[in-house]
């Protein structure tokens, strides 16, 4: 149990401006000198972390949530190797750091993902032997089961962290196993490979169209600050992507999308009708085989 005095009020704040460089690779892999995870803290209790591009192409955000009782990582990136990607070092060094400014026994880990595909799951074994840790499997019934998601997805589910509090909604259309997180304190939507500035890639579109509605939906009555999601794909040219598998894109638009944008994306359903192909918009590309 934490004493009144040690819990930490998660009243919602203010969107917060995301003032940060991220790393974006380099002409040279060999010559890269960007750490192999980016730190950005976007408050005291929440942080964006960036996988080196030179490291794996795909360069996916992670977030680190900490709550008075137990911290969320969200997603483990997509390379395996510690050596490489040394994500459990650099996690402990943050659990560490806000439990010497926050002390309290006992503080557990959850570490759960967007979805199921590899480039955000790849670190998952790097946790598997960290005490006080639960490593939810990235399965469908097993993710679905551990955060109480029903059978009906416009029905979000809770999670706890101890006074800061997750909407946790079923986002499948991409992925079968996707899921969006709300942060009640910083108003954060983490939309991972649903929603972000990139590629959409649409494997089921009626459930893809269901999901953008269903994210429309929660943030006509939550206080969205920021849509993140898990990659940067486009370059600052309107309509215009990096080449697939890209390590250098010094010209990104920036991470954070808005609620207004979720919009864009639901009147470009209706212009591309569910037709194979990619099609491309300002902030954004459309990717549906069929």
């Amino acid at each position: 149990m934490i004493s009144d005095t040690a819990a930490i009020d998660f009243a919602p704040i203010a969107p917060l401006p995301i003032d940060v460089r991220w790393i974006h690779g380099s002409v040279s892999a060999k010559h890269n000198t960007d750490p192999d995870i980016q730190v950005h803290h976007y408050d005291e209790h929440t942080v964006i972390l960036r996988q080196n591009m030179a490291v794996n192409h795909e360069a996916p955000f992670l977030f680190l949530l900490f709550g008075n009782e137990r911290a969320v990582l969200i997603d483990t990136g997509a390379t395996a190797e510690a050596e490489y990607f040394p994500l459990r070092r650099v996690v402990d060094e943050l659990v560490g750091q806000w439990l010497a400014k926050h002390p309290r026994p006992g503080y557990g880990l959850v570490v759960l993902h967007t979805h199921g595909h590899g480039d955000h799951v790849a670190g998952d074994a790097q946790f598997a032997d960290r005490p006080d840790t639960v490593l939810v499997d990235r399965a469908l019934d097993t993710v679905r089961e551990f955060l109480g998601l029903g059978p009906d997805l416009d029905v979000p589910a809770e999670l706890d962290l101890g006074g800061r509090v997750l909407d946790c909604l079923g986002s499948p259309g991409h992925h079968a196993a996707a899921v969006s997180y709300y942060d009640r304190y910083t108003g954060l939507l983490l939309t991972g490979d649903t929603v972000y500035p990139g590629r959409l890639y649409i494997a089921d579109w009626d459930a893809y169209v269901a999901t953008v509605d269903r994210l429309i939906a929660f943030a006509d009555t939550h206080p969205v600050g920021h849509v993140l999601g898990c990659h940067i794909e486009m370059t600052d040219q309107p309509g215009v992507d990096y080449p697939f598998q890209a390590v250098h894109q010094p010209a990104e638009p920036p991470l954070e999308m808005t609620t207004g944008q979720l919009r864009e994306i639901r009147a470009a359903l209706d212009q591309v009708a569910a037709r194979p192909g990619q099609h491309p918009f300002d902030d954004f590309v459309v990717h549906y085989n069929g």
